[in-house]
């Protein structure tokens, strides 16, 4: 997440000249990136960085950036997400929590997220672990969750794009059977793109084989920070 963020705001940098030095780069928190970023351009800088890592890396990173607001309405969005991917590293720290931009990048590696092979239901444990990340999803209503299911490179792609596809489906289908409402989801499969380790080793294979988590501001985190940034 650092090399990224740093990458977007460094770009800035040299478009816009916005940022002074280097060292105001490396010293702003999240909320304050959030709240540059914002300054210069708002939601248009937050939208092209998201669509570029989209097409070129990671879907579900490019989602959480691509979702900024910016300004003033972007700096008290990315204090409440920073407290969320806190309380998210706690409840599960065997988890990949990234804060970018004005969202939150969730990875649930197999260690978190297990299927039994060539099924798309939820082991105990994963059951489990996301138990431990719904109070938390509770406590933070006003956000929405894209949920990107991945696979190793092992078997066809066409399967592997269908089998990745019912397992985000299988996460998103508990954490409403928890309570959680199911208007706040997205979900898609992905299959063996994005990976994030070789498929040539079985440790490789085991870490491609993922669920990820975009955590964005609904409508109403944004009206209500548009109101307070207002006053």
């Amino acid at each position: 997440m650092k090399k990224i963020t740093v990458l977007g705001l460094s770009v800035l940098f040299v478009v816009t000249g916005f940022f002074t030095s280097c060292d105001s780069v490396k010293n702003a928190n999240n909320t304050q990136k959030g709240a540059g970023i914002g300054a210069v351009a708002g939601g248009v800088i937050g939208a092209v960085l998201g669509n570029n890592l989209g097409k070129g890396g990671n879907a579900a990173l490019g989602a959480a950036i691509g979702a900024a607001v910016g300004g003033g309405t972007g700096a008290l969005i990315g204090n409440k997400m920073d407290k969320q991917a806190r309380e998210i590293d706690q409840a599960l720290p065997g988890a990949s929590v990234e804060r970018v931009g004005e969202g939150i990048h969730l990875t649930l590696n197999e260690n978190a997220v297990r299927f039994d092979t060539n099924k798309s239901t939820l082991t105990p444990q994963a059951k489990a672990n996301l138990d431990k990340l719904v109070p938390v999803f509770n406590d933070y209503a006003d956000t929405d969750i894209q949920i990107f299911g991945y696979t190793d490179s092992t078997g066809k792609p066409e399967y592997n794009l269908t089998l990745s596809g019912q397992r985000a489906a299988s996460v998103q289908a508990y954490l409403v059977s928890k309570g959680l409402k199911a208007s706040r989801f997205k979900t898609s499969g992905l299959g063996i793109a994005d990976p994030i380790a070789t498929n040539d080793t079985p440790e490789g294979r085991a870490q491609n084989r993922r669920v990820e988590f975009a955590i964005t501001a609904n409508d109403k985190m944004v009206n209500d920070a548009k109101s307070e940034a207002g006053r």
